[in-house]
Parts: structure tokens; sequence; C-alpha cells
């Protein structure tokens, strides 16, 4: 679908002026980012991108506006799977929290774009071959059933291999050099551990959006709606970090409702296609997801009352 050239300068220029305010202003120097601190900026990402619906709603529509919603919620819910990577890689690679930002920064710099190729190429396919649909849905369907059963040691699999794997390839110093990517060191240029754990994060976020962008492209293939909402996820995923980095272990039961909302997406589908015969309604989808999830929000939050806190080293 077309969009006027304004809809995609309006979001752009929401993507730019974020950018410049968290790079230019905010976080100009390494520090180490507390928890209130992280709070109050992912706070912040949310409202705007729950805001950016508005406008969706105002261009084109309550139904355009429910499927933003929902994909921003469910690609928003997606990204505390990848946060519980990333903090593994930090955690094996002995990444002090004073630079954790800085491997985040330019790692979701990365993922937008990753992403934004992704989805791009994805919503052109399915334009043109609508039977991918299919797959994709068929996809996550698997994807729910399989997190439902997947054993913590299998679900951290892929992320280790990434890590092992890169360790072997590329020239990597022992030792932190401060805030650097790469050094020279006898003549030889090496990479430091801060450079490791990118490519790493980098290469464990490509394999969350194998799960995340069927995800969106299937509730809808407009292509404004499908970057818009993932991009918007994505871009609070810094902040977001620090804030629920030291409180994981409270959702720990989460996983079950995401894996329930993936099922539902992946098969409402084939309902739509071969038993209702008619579009499922935006704003019921919106609401069964929203429902879904804080009931999977709120069943981690009892069952976990009385876990101990888990303090973060820096």
């Amino acid at each position: 679908m077309a969009h006027a050239p304004m809809m995609w300068t309006a979001f752009a220029g929401v993507i730019i002026a974020l950018m410049t305010l968290d790079l230019g202003l905010l976080h100009r120097k390494n520090h180490v980012i507390g928890i209130r601190e992280s709070l109050i900026y992912s706070a912040g990402y949310v409202a705007v991108g729950l805001l950016f619906g508005a406008w969706v709603w105002h261009e084109m529509g309550r139904a355009a506006a429910a499927l933003y919603w929902t994909g921003f919620i469910v690609e928003k819910t997606l990204s505390i799977d990848n946060i519980f990577a990333i903090s593994l890689v930090f955690t094996a690679l002995a990444i002090p929290r004073q630079y954790q930002y800085r491997v985040l920064l330019w790692g979701i710099l990365a993922a937008i774009l990753l992403r934004g190729a992704m989805i791009l190429a994805g919503a052109e396919i399915v334009s043109d071959f609508h039977w991918v649909l299919y797959l994709f849905s068929a996809f996550l369907i698997f994807t729910g059933v399989n997190m439902l059963f997947a054993k913590e040691e299998a679900e951290a699999a892929p992320k280790n291999k990434a890590l092992h794997f890169c360790k072997k390839y590329m020239p990597v110093t022992e030792k932190l050099h401060g805030e650097k990517f790469a050094v020279l060191l006898d003549g030889k240029f090496l990479f430091t551990p801060l450079m490791l754990a990118l490519v790493v994060v980098n290469i464990v976020d490509v394999i969350f959006a194998v799960d995340s962008v069927p995800a969106i492209l299937a509730l809808t293939t407009d292509t404004y709606i499908v970057l818009t909402s993932n991009i918007f996820a994505v871009l609070g995923l810094r902040a977001l970090y620090f804030a629920l980095d030291a409180m994981l272990h409270r959702f720990e039961y989460l996983k079950y409702a995401l894996a329930a909302v993936l099922v539902f997406i992946g098969g409402k589908i084939f309902a739509v296609d071969f038993v209702l015969h008619r579009p499922f309604p935006p704003v019921l989808s919106l609401g069964i997801t929203v429902s879904i999830l804080a009931l999977g929000v709120l069943y981690s939050l009892y069952q976990t009352r009385h876990h101990p806190h888990k303090e973060k080293k820096s």
C-alpha cells in the first residue's frame, strides 16, 4: 500500500528527533544507568510509540491503528527474550555495565537497519506471493508450541553457538581497552571483547528477527504499519535492557503467554482464509493480544513475588 510522503517524513522526523535527544543530549558519556533512569527513558519511548499509533489512527483510521498497536505490543514483548539473550552475552564476556550502553547503542542502530531491510523484503515477498504468508503462519504456530515445551538450555543454544563461532574466527584481545572496539597491539589490529559483544548481540537480534518479522507480517502486510511498529518497539530496547536486566527472573512465565500470542497470530491467518472467509477485526485482535500478555505478566509477577532480587554487578 502506497502512503503519502508526509507520513514517511513524519516517521523519519520522530526517529531522528529521538536519536538526537538520546545520543546528543542524554548519553554523551558512558555511565552506569540505574533502574530508575532506565524506567524513565523506557516509559518515554513506550509513550512515544503508543502516541504514534494515534497519528496512524488520524491518517489511516481505527483499524490501521489497532494493527499498529498490536504489532508494537507484540514486538515489545518479544524484545524481553532479546534482553535475556543480551544479558547472557554481557555476562559471558564480563562486559562492565558502564560500557554496555555503548554496545547497545551501536547494536540498536544496526538492528534498525537490518530489521528494516528484512521487513521491506518480507513485505514485498508476501505482497507478490500470498502463499508465503501461510509459511510464516505455520512457522509462528511451530515457534509458539516449541516455546511451551523447550528447555532453557535449548533456548540459549543459538546464542552460545554465535558466541563460540565469533570467538573462533575473530582476533580478539584478552582484556578490554576502555570503550574501544579495536586496538593496535604490537603491530597487529585486534578487536576488543566490546566488539565481540557487539557482533554477537547483532547476530542474536537477527535470530530473534526471524521470529518477530513473520509475527508482524502475519498481522498486516502494510509496509508503513509493519516498519513503524517494529522500529518503535526496537528503538527503546537500550533503555528497557537496563530497566529489566535486574528483574528478568520476575518474567519467567511470560514466555507461555507470548507463545499463546504467536499461536493466535499464526492460527488467525488460516482461520480467516479457510474458516471465517472475512477479515478478523483488528480491534478484537488487539484486545485478545493485550489480554493474553497482561495475564502472562500478572501471573509471572504473582508466581515470582517471593523470589529474591538479583543484584547486577557493575
